[in-house]
């Protein structure tokens, strides 16, 4: 379970550095590679939820067989994509994968080990190794771009799949029957959830694209907004919704996650930001460019250690807006060093703001969005704080890089335009943040630092 969720959080991170190559092979620019990380998010967090009641309804076993087979064909279609077009749609079938087996593996780790310290270790091993996966999958993209070629990033994975197909059939238990009528599944709240951030993704990034025809934008933008008025009238009347209309009762738990989209938002825009500034302004190759954030890498794993028990100290109502104004500052550092054409070792300083804005601030919104849970909600309020993470890094994605690099606006400096709009984001979610009632400090444990940060 441990080895799936290694790859999947690698691959959150693994194209940031090679996508110059890829744009250079498929002859697309900044802001339409975008679609090769937000594909791959959006559809991942739109259908997390989906995925979960999928393992209660299905079996945990079954689903993850077909969720890890998914994302496995998805690896090799991705590595073989012979056009831009086909290696989104592969990403989009990527993040379907993720979604559909990510809930079950890990539902399939709570009931292997007892309630106690020994299913305590197992979650903490889970959550090392998705930070790890997170953290390495800089390093791997650069290294294996420079000596492989960017679609081995998606094919080195395979073989790894199918060894995770293999030990599920033969070591974790089969599915038992369920007892009575399941539930029905919410299809249309998952559908709507996963249309409605794609058509604003599309309608962002082709209002940047010379030549695209002036209904394009509009209609999508229209579209989007439809989806997201439909996704909340069906939650409303559906008999089992997706996203009981309870949950927006907790103002807490809603503010929580509104600051984590946003912050999600910048963090995802900051590690594009970073490839193209090491590589497309500043020259350094594929190897150089992923060794270059191994500050990044090593400070967010020591900040991951540290931050839980700041937050038990001083509490979410300091941790979260200080991770928002380390993340701003890094935008900032980022912007200047682009302005004033620094080096490669003017990005460091940004690199460590940006680890620590990461474990500061989701820790932090991590620790809220999950306060007060019962276990009637426990598990929705698990997947909507993942999925803001997801849908949030997304959207910012789309937003900041999406206009900031777009082609129409050529005259200004993408990177600057980028920062301004991730920093109005960020100064949105301290007020957010700042207004939501948090709970009071208390010691948690050290969580893996999750995040679409890629």
């Amino acid at each position: 379970m441990s080895l799936l969720q290694f790859f999947i959080a690698v691959d959150v991170t693994v194209v940031n550095i090679a996508l110059p190559s890829i744009g250079a092979e498929f002859g697309v620019g900044g802001h339409t590679l975008t679609w090769v990380v937000v594909g791959y998010t959006v559809t991942g967090g739109g259908m997390l939820m989906l995925g979960g009641r999928l393992g209660d309804l299905l079996g945990r076993r079954r689903v993850l067989l077909w969720g890890t087979g998914l994302f496995g064909a998805a690896s090799l279609l991705a590595g073989l994509a012979p056009h831009f077009a086909l290696l989104v749609a592969a990403r989009l079938l990527q993040g379907a994968g993720e979604a559909i087996a990510l809930p079950a593996a890990m539902a399939t780790i709570v009931l292997m080990f007892p309630e106690g310290p020994r299913r305590s270790r197992a979650l903490g091993v889970w959550a090392a190794v998705a930070s790890c996966g997170l953290v390495l999958g800089f390093v791997l993209s650069g290294v294996i771009t420079a000596h492989l070629g960017w679609r081995w990033i998606f094919l080195v994975s395979v073989p790894f799949i199918l060894v995770v197909l293999v030990a599920a059939v033969l070591l974790v238990e089969g599915d038992r029957p369920v007892a009575g009528d399941a539930p029905p599944l919410d299809l249309p709240g998952a559908l709507l959830l996963t249309v409605c951030p794609l058509l604003f993704v599309f309608g962002v990034v082709q209002a940047g694209e010379p030549g695209t025809p002036s209904w394009v934008v509009p209609v999508a933008l229209a579209g989007a907004v439809a989806a997201g008025a439909a996704f909340v009238r069906v939650e409303a009347r559906s008999p089992n919704p997706l996203l009981p209309p309870r949950f927006f009762a907790h103002r807490t738990r809603v503010a929580a996650n509104l600051a984590t989209a946003l912050l999600s938002g910048a963090l995802s825009t900051s590690f594009l930001l970073f490839t193209f500034s090491l590589q497309d302004r500043l020259g350094i190759g594929p190897l150089g460019a992923g060794l270059m954030m191994l500050p990044l890498a090593v400070s967010l794993i020591g900040f991951s250690v540290l931050v839980p028990r700041l937050l038990g100290r001083w509490g979410a109502r300091v941790c979260v807006p200080a991770g928002f104004g380390f993340t701003a500052a890094a935008m900032v550092a980022i912007a200047a060093a682009s302005v004033w054409d620094a080096g490669a070792v003017a990005m460091v300083p940004a690199m460590l703001l940006i680890s620590a804005g990461m474990a500061f601030g989701l820790v932090g919104l991590q620790y809220v969005a999950v306060s007060g849970v019962t276990d009637e909600d426990a598990g929705i309020a698990s997947g909507v704080q993942r999925a803001a993470d997801q849908l949030g890094g997304a959207t910012g994605v789309a937003v900041c890089v999406g206009i900031g690099f777009a082609p129409a606006l050529h005259s200004l400096d993408p990177y600057l335009v980028a920062t301004v709009l991730a920093v109005v984001g960020l100064v949105t979610g301290v007020v957010v943040a700042r207004r939501m009632p948090a709970p009071a400090p208390e010691p948690v444990p050290a969580p893996g630092v999750r995040g679409q940060a890629g």
